[in-house]
């Protein structure tokens, strides 16, 4: 499940991919338009900048930009920084496995159902730039434009 920071921190990219090439929006601004409190977004850009998707500025005409194109940043990039592991369970996780202590994981049927849903997840957010996450416009352009 995508937490607040992960749904914060992609309102916010998205916000940005819409700013002309170069340009600085400021924090409290951002904040305010995408209905984030500020003191929370100061946090989730600072993870966002440390991982290379943001660029700031610090001063009067500092804000935060894009560091990278939108359609070089990758959904499920951005979340695995901000929420960690795409995988509902820790035993169906690629990157932070852990196995259950009540269950043979070759014969677990959660953890075979819950690797189908990580795989399905990834293959959605992993083939989705910001780019084509920013143009989505409602329910019925989210079928058009994301790969199933």
């Amino acid at each position: 499940m995508l937490t607040k920071k992960g749904k914060y921190g992609l309102k916010a990219l998205a916000a940005l991919s819409h700013q002309p090439h170069g340009t600085l929006m400021g924090v409290a601004e951002l904040a305010q338009a995408n209905a984030i409190p500020k003191k929370f977004l100061d946090a989730i850009l600072a993870d966002l900048r440390n991982a290379g998707f943001v660029r700031s500025k610090k001063g009067k005409l500092g804000g935060y930009g894009l560091a990278r194109p939108p359609a070089e940043i990758m959904i499920g990039h951005v979340v695995r920084v901000l929420d960690g592991p795409l995988a509902p369970i820790p035993c169906a996780s690629r990157t932070r496995y852990v196995p259950c202590d009540d269950c043979d994981v070759a014969t677990c049927q959660v953890r075979h159902l819950m690797l189908d849903v990580r795989n399905a997840v990834a293959e959605v957010l992993d083939k989705t730039s910001l780019s084509q996450m920013a143009a989505l416009g409602g329910a019925d352009m989210l079928e058009q434009k994301l790969p199933i």
